[in-house]
């Protein structure tokens, strides 16, 4: 007879609760900053050649973000379960609107693993040629980082703090060196012309290309149990995560405005490529390329670190392989680890990152979507008198009690309904603009929930 007080399989190990609010940041900033900033300023500034629509585009991007932020810490504390916004869904809106959710965040979380990955092997072949293929570069980095989670959150946690600050320290040591080695006035519109579109169209049009930049921002909720004290740390996190990136966002595009005028980075498929000629000259390129090796390593680690949380999630709820569910001693999902590093291990092999990229953008907004008709919900049921932070989950047992007093959404019901409405509209925009993958997205609908019905039987 075995001894009970011997660990044992009574009961499966738990995530652990030892993250910070340092963390909550490192994860918003690794996640959210990429490539993205250093190349959509020449879109944007081909669709608004005016100085201040240009940086206006910029802060309005960051207040949706914010808005978003607001709505999501209160979920996040409501019910403090690593896994996303699968989280939130699954407990308000049931188990098949969590599982479209969870399966499409999962999957295009394993895409941009791949993607980033792809992108850092691109920029470090050159100084790795015995690599021979960028491919290979690719695949390191995920099994390095992979290695690295699997020893435990601890380990995970500092390689995302580590990444994160110098992906910070190098960006501000950009916006130094345009500061101070660009010589024209920033806010001077020397490239002002009438487009074809009108001002609206170009606007909104921008609007989605920083909105698609800003994303990111919800990293911490992908770790909501595992972050200590969390309805204190979470809101802390995600408002001091995205105060930040606005702001390194804005300083960016000051500073680049400060070696360049508009009109020459207008159209640029990589604007901090302009600049960097222009400061740096035939160093550019070197500098360049450390650069993006550089903060991109932090979104490779953060994506790394949040597919598993959404598989275990699901996994604990009966949507994937209960094998899943299993907790190594230092507090990571491995199992789930293993098959999200897998699958993005194949798209880099089989190069269908894009396709599944491209495929799921329709889920992108979407998730947000419902996310934010998840806290009305949770708000209805609380006025009718139910306890919507203290329900037990049924297929898994687990408690989702928060342990203290949920953060509450400034400006509730007016802050989320206007989120809600900016992600309805860019939900409206994006199937109008890519008729052939909303297409794809209707039909993926209509097969997931035969789909959905096996995964419950199984």
């Amino acid at each position: 007879m075995p001894d009970s007080a011997t660990p044992t399989a009574m009961a499966p190990r738990r995530l652990l609760a030892i993250l910070g609010v340092g963390f909550g940041i490192a994860v918003t900033i690794g996640n959210t900053i990429g490539a993205g900033i250093l190349r959509t300023p020449g879109e944007i500034a081909q669709h608004l050649p005016s100085v201040f629509p240009y940086l206006a585009v910029w802060v309005i991007g960051g207040l949706y973000a914010l808005l978003g932020a607001n709505a999501l810490a209160e979920l996040a504390t409501l019910v403090p379960r690593s896994g996303g916004q699968y989280v939130f869904v699954r407990h308000a809106l049931g188990d098949y609107a969590g599982f479209i959710v969870g399966w499409s965040d999962w999957l295009s979380t394993c895409g941009t693993t791949a993607l980033v990955s792809i992108t850092i092997g691109e920029y470090a072949l050159i100084y790795l040629p015995a690599m021979r293929a960028f491919e290979v570069i690719a695949l390191l980095t995920i099994g390095l980082l992979t290695l690295v989670q699997w020893l435990g959150v601890r380990w995970g946690g500092a390689a995302q703090n580590i990444t994160s600050v110098l992906k910070a320290v190098v960006l501000i040591a950009l916006i130094a060196a345009c500061f101070h080695l660009g010589g024209r006035p920033p806010f001077h519109d020397s490239f002002v012309t009438e487009g074809d579109a009108s001002f609206f169209v170009a606007f909104m049009l921008s609007l989605a290309a920083v909105i698609y930049t800003y994303d990111g921002w919800s990293g911490v909720i992908y770790f909501s149990e595992e972050v200590r004290n969390p309805g204190r740390a979470i809101p802390r996190a995600m408002f001091a995560g995205v105060g930040l990136v606005i702001a390194i966002y804005l300083a960016i595009n000051v500073a680049f405005l400060r070696v360049v005028p508009l009109g020459s980075i207008a159209g640029q498929k990589l604007a901090a490529a302009v600049v960097a000629q222009h400061i740096f000259g035939g160093y550019a390129d070197p500098i360049l390329r450390s650069l993006f090796i550089i903060a991109l390593l932090s979104a490779v680690n953060s994506n790394v670190l949040m597919a598993p949380r959404v598989l275990f999630a699901m996994s604990s709820d009966g949507l994937f392989w209960r094998g899943a569910r299993e907790v190594n001693e230092g507090g990571t999902p491995d199992i789930a680890l293993m098959i999200s590093s897998t699958i993005a291990a194949l798209f880099v092999l089989t190069g269908t990152f894009e396709t599944v990229i491209a495929k799921l953008s329709f889920f992108f907004v979407a998730n947000y979507t419902l996310s934010f008709v998840s806290l009305f919900v949770l708000r209805r049921r609380e006025k009718k008198g139910a306890d919507v932070s203290s329900a037990r989950d049924v297929e898994s047992g687990r408690d989702v009690r928060s342990p203290q007093v949920a953060y509450r959404a400034w400006g509730h019901p007016y802050t989320t309904g206007l989120a809600l409405v900016a992600s309805v509209a860019f939900l409206i925009a994006a199937m109008g603009s890519d008729t052939r993958n909303s297409v794809f997205t209707v039909i993926l609908l209509a097969i997931s929930y035969p789909i959905y019905r096996v995964m419950k039987r199984a």
